[in-house]
């Protein structure tokens, strides 16, 4: 089976992280409480910050976040699992858009705990595109505006869904899960 699959809230637990400095930029530099949708993965859609404000936040938090951050709890286990039974990893991420060295960062973090992908797409503003040039069986994104546009084009998706995170209807093309035990579970039973 041909993964794709997104890094930031997946593979690296980056997005924990970035609701806490959000947070954080909100009250000690915004100085207020600017949260108008929870649900919103992005924090360019959960605060009702100015553009100077947001490229602030940027500019201030991005490559601390991306410094903090760790591989997702349970990752590696069962990406060597997969990588065992024949599965194939291609990296389809936005990473490195807003700021090139959080690329470099994911690199170094990925290098550390010997996980290399078959094939990476780094800047990627289209995942779906990619997904279809891939010829990906299924797609692993914690956005649900990604899961919903590649299920909408009759692309699997595994919804890797956060606490407070939009709620999407499952169906053949969508799928909620939580953790990688979910996702192993998942992909076994659709490789047998």
């Amino acid at each position: 089976m041909k993964i794709g699959i997104d890094l930031d809230g997946v593979v690296i637990d980056s997005e924990t992280t970035f609701r806490t400095y959000e947070e954080i930029f909100d009250i000690d530099t915004v100085k207020g409480n600017n949260l108008i949708n929870r649900e919103e993965p992005k924090f360019q859609a959960r605060y009702n910050w100015t553009e100077e404000q947001k490229q602030e936040f940027i500019e201030k938090y991005f490559l601390t976040v991306s410094k903090e951050s760790n591989i997702m709890s349970g990752f590696i286990g069962v990406y060597n699992l997969l990588k065992k039974q024949g599965h194939e990893f291609v990296v389809i991420t936005a990473r490195g858009g807003f700021v090139k060295e959080m690329k470099d960062d994911a690199i170094r973090l990925l290098e550390e705990n010997n996980i290399i992908f078959d094939k990476y797409y780094w800047k990627i503003d289209d995942k779906l595109e990619v997904c279809k040039n891939e010829n990906v069986d299924i797609m692993i994104d914690d956005d649900w505006r990604i899961i919903k546009k590649l299920a909408d084009n009759n692309i699997k998706t595994l919804y890797f869904r956060d606490t407070d995170l939009v709620k999407l209807e499952e169906n053949k093309y969508i799928k909620e899960v939580n953790n990688w035990g979910d996702i192993y579970r998942f992909i076994r039973k659709e490789s047998e």
